[in-house]
């Protein structure tokens, strides 16, 4: 659907009377093209001297720079915080930004890099590096023109998993994701090889729920323009490769039997099959709560126990299902929505530990507002405020939600597990 007040300020008269009124000015985002590269701009790196970081940096193909003088603008931000032992050093940060700040391009990216606090023996640098975060949340409401700034954490051992999320981030593909905390562990085994960044999904199989349409079907598109060789799954009467209501007592064993006996196994599953049965908790029917929780919580348990029992999904497999900022900072007559997708967030908490344990990653999406038709269908001043509550001052496109599934499906993403990714555009409600 069209902004169309999105499209009313980028006009040279109508952005000059939203600066002088003070009205919101979301930016014209810029997103994925085929062939272009990762970054296009000189990349000012600072912080540690980390060798790994910069192999990284280097095999992403970013024209990287030491030194602030070297040029008068850039495309990225990169810093290494990592070894920042105790609160007064964080001066180090603040010196870092505070000189180029200014400097960051149209649609520029910022990342700082730090050591996961859970991970540190010593208080001082715990704290330290916990500050950050405060930090990097804080300076991504302050960016302009649709840049975004993102923290992430990388254990100890594990640098060699840093490309594929380096490559997401600092690229156009992440272009609705800001104010983020990453989180990458160390892999049990190695990183898989992508011999092929345009399509690492080359020869993988990829099941999409909920897949006939919206951001479902953006999914589905954007993992086979990645190579991946998609099952399409929706209920019965929707256009799909495989008819199935998910809810049916012999739907998981239906659906193994299917990816057994058509593909072998199965390498990517999304969850992304959810209904709304909005109404306020006093005047909700039974049926109404309980068919939400069915389809958005219970079946996807039900399905990955059959799939893992049966070792359907092949190792490294990636499981990747969507929540929603609803699931984090609730709304009201969505207290059946709300309490599903808080439960797809405690769905990865549960049960992403084991499943790295064995090879395996499991990870959520949680979309903010979103264009779709069931937004096309609010009122419009509920409409607009949901476009505007974000850093970026605007709503995402399904493309936004299914470059950030694909990230999480890549073979490269070995040691991002257990994270809850918002794609929001730093929405100002929640967490």
């Amino acid at each position: 659907m069209s902004d169309t007040y999105a499209n009313l300020v980028n006009t040279p008269v109508g952005k000059l009377v939203a600066r002088r009124v003070g009205l919101p000015l979301p930016p014209r985002l810029e997103r994925h093209q085929p062939a272009l590269p990762v970054i296009d701009g000189p990349v000012l790196v600072g912080g540690a001297a980390n060798g790994s970081l910069a192999g990284t940096l280097d095999r992403i193909g970013a024209q990287t720079v030491a030194a602030a003088s070297a040029q008068p603008t850039f495309k990225a931000l990169v810093y290494d915080a990592s070894a920042i032992s105790e609160s007064e050093q964080l001066v180090d940060v603040y010196e870092f930004f505070h000189a180029a700040i200014r400097r960051v391009r149209r649609s520029g990216r910022i990342v700082v890099l730090a050591t996961p606090p859970a991970s540190i023996r010593d208080p001082r640098k715990a704290l330290a590096q916990r500050a950050l975060e405060g930090f990097v949340r804080s300076l991504a409401k302050e960016l302009r023109d649709g840049a975004t700034a993102q923290l992430v954490q990388v254990a100890p051992r594990a640098h060699t998993a840093l490309e594929s999320t380096l490559r997401f981030l600092l690229s156009r593909r992440s272009a609705y994701v800001s104010g983020q905390v990453i989180r990458i562990s160390a892999p049990a085994g190695t990183v898989p090889d992508v011999p092929d960044w345009e399509r690492p999904l080359q020869g993988k199989v990829a099941l999409v729920t909920g897949a006939a349409r919206g951001i479902g079907r953006a999914i589905a598109d954007v993992l086979a323009r990645d190579g991946a060789d998609v099952v399409a799954l929706d209920v019965p009467g929707q256009a799909s490769d495989l008819a199935l209501d998910i809810t049916a007592d012999d739907a998981p064993r239906r659906l193994a039997d299917e990816l057994l006996a058509r593909h072998g196994g199965v390498d990517v599953v999304v969850h992304n099959a959810g209904i709304t049965r909005d109404r306020r908790l006093a005047g909700m029917t039974r049926e109404q709560w309980e068919q939400v929780i069915a389809v958005n919580l219970t079946a996807p348990q039900r399905i990955d126990r059959e799939l893992f029992a049966r070792e359907v999904v092949r190792t490294p497999g990636r499981v990747i299902a969507v929540s929603s900022i609803s699931g984090i900072a609730g709304n009201a007559g969505q207290t059946n929505y709300a309490t599903s997708k808080a439960g797809v967030i405690g769905l990865v908490d549960a049960f992403a530990p084991a499943l790295f344990k064995s090879g395996h990653t499991l990870n959520a999406v949680a979309p903010g507002f979103i264009e779709t038709q069931m937004t096309a269908a609010m009122p419009i001043a509920l409409r607009e405020v949901g476009r505007r509550l974000n850093s970026l001052s605007q709503g995402g496109l399904p493309v936004d939600v299914a470059e950030t599934v694909a990230w999480l499906a890549s073979p490269g993403s070995a040691g991002v597990n257990g994270n809850v990714v918002r794609v929001c555009g730093q929405s100002l409600v929640g967490a």
